[in-house]
């Protein structure tokens, strides 16, 4: 997967965790709650994944 999907996935789970957090929050699912935060980390991490296949490309596209 290239760095855009990987980015574009990440930033889709960061918003679908957050909504999730908040319906979870809203009806007293605590469960619901925590499954949103494991999603939202999840699509940090994705985001992250694609900053570094940039960074890596860039450095290999100097040499």
């Amino acid at each position: 997967m290239g760095s855009t999907a990987d980015k574009i996935k990440g930033t889709a789970n960061e918003v679908a965790g957050k909504a999730r957090q908040a319906a979870g929050k809203a009806v007293g699912n605590h469960e619901e709650h925590v499954k949103g935060s494991i999603q939202e980390a999840k699509g940090k991490a994705q985001v992250a994944k694609g900053d570094a296949k940039d960074a890596v490309k860039k450095v290999v596209d100097k040499a």
